[in-house]
């Protein structure tokens, strides 16, 4: 089989690469592997999508249907109930389903937008007997929401992620008891309004530097210990508190699913879990361009969705033969309390001509007014105020055209965030 560009996975990325992609007339394949296009959109039905892109706030299925019939209307083809087996440095796609057995697909051009997933009990090793009733928040999620099972009646959800937050509110809504929420940081892992209209509005506990020590059952989960924590993340003894519950969320991070990446040889990024990109969102293999949750993890699908349509852009500009991934380049450095940077690098012609746009987070929060910094060697290149920095909220800026002068001469910048002087 061939096509001039393949987006593996159809999640709000690959929806958005693929319509970017094939509105520049070249032929476009989507591989998924469920039987519905949407990615995980189709078991987010509550609402907050669209809100940038559309004006409007829509459920996570409204959103996927909007992207849905745009792919449709540009030319998209789909290969559904399709499993990636593998993807080689030479762009050849290995493919599996029951229709067709194995198929390889020879795509010119590559979008690679897999998502992520969610960290479970053996990557926590949470120490206790092995019961019933552990699930990730993202399995609940698609329990409660499309296969219409309810996983407990009586909650523990370990860690502040979005995921989490949304799930307490959700169980809350279908009768459950949500008993509390645990974070072992002393600061929220997810947006703030996720707390305030998921936690807050609905008075569910709440507490910092706390985690689970210990799940306790035979057959079904029965209790979870509790424990404090001191600033290195250590259980402080003497604190341990049993809390009776039937079942332990788990929403403590997610992680960008780049297996096919690693074995394709992708240069990966250590701080984000995913693929070193430039401004295009192209990766170390020429051809080959990452956008969505498996680059980082976003926290508004709006802004996966503008990743992913860069990434379509360029994969149909290097069918087209207009890619532009030469020139002299330029790297990201994530400075003081920066965590990570994308892009890790850009090319200074891109800049001169359009502008970079950056997207950052912090380490620490910083609850007052703070100055993030962009330097090259001694030069200041960009300087904006922000009202505070948090950890779980994604911090986008701007580099103008007119900054690349400066950077003729040197190979990186570096970011940096502190308190205001």
């Amino acid at each position: 089989m061939t096509t001039d560009v393949a987006v593996v996975g159809s999640g709000p990325a690959g929806l958005a690469a693929a319509t970017a992609a094939a509105e520049r007339e070249v032929s476009v394949l989507i591989i998924e592997r469920e039987i519905e296009l949407g990615g995980i959109l189709q078991q987010c039905i509550h609402n907050g999508f669209g809100v940038e892109i559309f004006a409007q706030d829509l459920t996570g299925p409204e959103y996927a249907q909007r992207y849905i019939e745009r792919a449709r209307q540009a030319g998209v083809q789909a290969l559904l109930d399709s499993m990636v087996l593998d993807v080689l440095p030479d762009r050849r796609i290995y493919v599996t389903n029951p229709r067709d057995g194995i198929v390889e697909v020879h795509p010119k051009a590559i979008v690679l937008a897999m998502g992520c997933r969610e960290r479970t009990r053996g990557a926590l090793a949470i120490p206790g007997t092995r019961p019933a009733g552990v699930y990730t928040a993202g399995t609940a999620q698609r329990l409660v929401n499309i296969e219409g099972y309810m996983p407990g009646r009586r909650f523990v959800i370990l860690g502040s992620g979005d995921i989490g937050m949304i799930m307490a509110r959700r169980l809350t809504f279908e009768g459950a008891v949500v008993e509390r929420v645990l974070e072992n940081m002393p600061y929220l892992n997810g947006l703030s309004r996720n707390y305030v209209q998921c936690i807050r509005d609905y008075n569910i506990p709440l507490e910092f530097c706390r985690t689970v020590a210990e799940v306790r059952g035979r057959k079904r989960v029965e209790a979870v210990v509790s424990v404090a924590v001191d600033e290195q993340r250590r259980p402080i003894p003497g604190t341990e508190e049993v809390i009776p519950c039937d079942t332990l969320l788990l929403s403590v991070g997610l992680i960008p699913e780049n297996e096919l990446s690693r074995r394709m040889g992708i240069h990966m990024d250590p701080a984000t879990g995913g693929p070193i990109v430039d401004e295009r969102m192209g990766t170390s293999l020429r051809g080959v361009f990452a956008a969505g949750n498996v680059v980082h993890v976003y926290d508004l699908v709006d802004w996966v969705t503008r990743a992913g349509e860069v990434a379509g852009r360029s994969a149909a500009e290097h069918v087209l033969g207009l890619d532009r991934a030469s020139g002299k380049r330029i790297r990201t450095v994530a400075g003081k309390n920066v965590r990570l940077v994308v892009p890790q690098v850009f090319g200074l012609d891109a800049l001169l001509e359009q502008g970079v746009q950056l997207q950052l987070r912090v380490r620490q929060p910083i609850e007052e007014k703070t100055r993030l910094t962009v330097t090259a060697e001694t030069k200041e290149l960009f300087r904006k105020t922000l009202r505070y920095v948090r950890p779980g909220e994604m911090i986008q800026i701007e580099m103008e055209p007119r900054v690349g002068r400066w950077l003729e001469n040197t190979d990186s910048v570096v970011v940096d965030i502190a308190k205001a002087d």
